[in-house]
């Protein structure tokens, strides 16, 4: 039992990983100097904030999280 944990932690934390890595930065870089373009600005009608990709990305990744977070205590658990 401890094994499936185990592995269901590693994939959870693979995944994690992988969801971070491909969220975009909130920070502007270089564009925010040059006062950047108006694609860029967020505008209610632009964006459909439950619907959007960031927005999925940002649930993808609470849920990741709280699933990984289960994973470690149940494994602490188990190994006390």
């Amino acid at each position: 039992m401890q094994t499936l944990f185990v592995i269901l932690q590693i994939v959870f934390a693979l995944l994690l990983v992988f969801i971070v890595l491909v969220q975009e930065g909130k920070d502007p870089g270089m564009r925010g100097i040059v006062g950047g373009s108006s694609e860029n600005t967020d505008s209610f009608f632009k964006q459909n904030t439950g619907r959007t990709k960031k927005a999925m990305l940002s649930k993808i990744t609470v849920a990741l999280s709280v699933l990984f977070l289960i994973t470690t205590m149940t494994l602490v658990f188990m190994t006390a």
